[in-house]
């Protein structure tokens, strides 16, 4: 998912890199077309040579790729990290404008920006499905879920990062603690541990992830796209409440940080940390490196289920998109589906270098097995099947959008709590910027 000393892609937190600016890119970029032509532009051919365009943490991938295929000459644009931010998109509808620019490739910052780049105004991202469709074979169908919008395929997995519950073993099996398997035994164990233990914490509800972990975990409608001008939002579903509701008792009983899980304070505060649903690349990027939380202590299970549900029902933190220009033909188009398959599913990157469990299915096991030899876990096996099995349990009927669910969440909810509020304070606040935020990017809201 990242190399080392660098965080995970797709994370909403400010990259390390500057914004090239939108000038220097559109000189730097291989595909070229008649001006005025980005809906309908007719396509070119470099005659092999391409552009690719990543972040920091993918900029290893790009790197590998070079090294693997020397005869494709490949130019390596850095871009920002920063997840949320509008300059990408106006930076694409300038070159639509200007029938010049894009990218061959693309790792988009933001999962959201796949919304942009697939729909009708910039009409970036070329159709997969027909293009590369061994690798879309590889792909679990909640994995590539985000890439599939209106019956095509708009982009490939990079990673996997669906939320799997994390808990300190060494300090359940001192105390003599369960791991809870439904989402309301957290909620009463969190409680309980608040108690008995003041100071350990079971979850983070600060950052922008926190609405992905708690309410698309529950099936609350927040980015239930209906078409690509409509959506369903609803925050007063049974769906959305139960989730406020478990929120609510943990915040009431300080059984969970209002920090974020990337916040200054926040690796001082995990080393509390005793239980938590949490992304899969949390082990190593959060407690190995960033929290420094020592090793034989943390171990993942299974997502928990709710109340009267036979089945576990899990959110997603992430897990970045590649995305591949449609305005190409010929040898650059051949050239960059081969970059597209490598950084997708090519043990060179995927395993060697990304401490991000693969969305390709075929590559998990050979990178389970690498993570493992670093003796991190309490109980590997655990982990790591609870890792892989994960991807089913995501519940769908979740898309990304043109709003940041994430980013009105932290504007609102996490600003409030920080505040001193309580969750029931904060919640219509949500509900209705989020709604406004919607219709402000053109959704009918339903």
């Amino acid at each position: 998912m990242k190399s080392p000393g660098i965080r995970p892609g797709a994370v909403r937190t400010l990259a390390v890199a500057t914004l090239l600016g939108a000038t220097a890119l559109l000189s730097a970029c291989g595909s070229s077309t008649p001006a005025g032509a980005g809906g309908d532009a007719k396509q070119t051919d470099s005659g092999g040579a391409i552009t690719v365009w990543v972040d920091p943490p993918r900029v290893p991938a790009a790197k590998a790729f070079q090294q693997a295929h020397p005869e494709i000459k490949t130019t390596v644009n850095q871009i920002d990290g920063t997840v949320g931010g509008k300059s990408l998109q106006q930076q694409f509808a300038q070159f639509n404008q200007a029938g010049k620019g894009w990218p061959d490739a693309i790792f988009f910052p933001s999962n959201d920006d796949i919304a942009w780049a697939s729909g009708a105004q910039v009409n970036y991202t070329a159709d997969l499905t027909d293009q590369v469709p061994d690798v879309i074979k590889g792909y679990e169908d909640a994995v590539i879920a985000p890439c599939k919008i209106d019956g095509k395929i708009r982009c490939l997995r990079n990673d996997a990062a669906p939320d799997v519950f994390w808990y300190n073993k060494a300090f359940f099996t001192q105390y003599g603690y369960q791991v809870p398997k439904t989402w309301e035994e957290y909620g009463d164990l969190a409680v309980r541990i608040a108690k008995e233990h003041p100071g350990k914490l079971s979850g983070f509800s600060g950052d922008a992830y926190a609405p992905d972990r708690y309410l698309w975990a529950s099936g609350c409608p927040t980015n239930a796209r209906q078409s690509e001008t409509e959506v369903h939002i609803d925050l007063n579903d049974a769906k959305c409440t139960r989730a406020k509701d478990l929120l609510a008792k943990l915040v009431q009983a300080k059984a969970i940080s209002t920090l974020g899980i990337f916040d200054a304070d926040a690796a001082k505060v995990g080393k509390n940390l005793v239980m938590s649903p949490g992304a899969a690349w949390w082990g190593d990027y959060l407690f190995r490196q960033t929290w420094k939380i020592p090793a034989g202590q943390m171990t993942a299970v299974a997502p928990m289920s709710w109340q009267g549900e036979d089945k576990p029902a899990t959110g997603n933190e992430g897990g970045g998109l590649w995305g591949v220009s449609r305005h190409i033909t010929g040898k650059e188009l051949e050239n960059t589906l081969t970059f597209a398959k490598f950084v997708a599913t090519d043990p060179k990157w995927q395993v060697e270098l990304s401490t991000g469990l693969p969305a390709y299915g075929p590559a998990q096991d050979a990178w389970a097995a690498k993570q493992a030899k670093q003796g991190y876990f309490a109980d590997n096996k655990a982990t790591f099947d609870a890792m892989k099995g994960a991807n089913a349990f995501v519940v769908p009927d979740h898309s990304y959008m043109l709003y940041n669910t994430g980013s009105v969440w932290t504007e609102t909810v996490a600003a409030g709590l920080a505040s001193g509020k309580t969750v029931d304070q904060v919640w219509s606040g949500f509900g209705d910027e989020l709604v406004k935020q919607a219709k402000a990017m053109g959704y009918t809201v339903k």
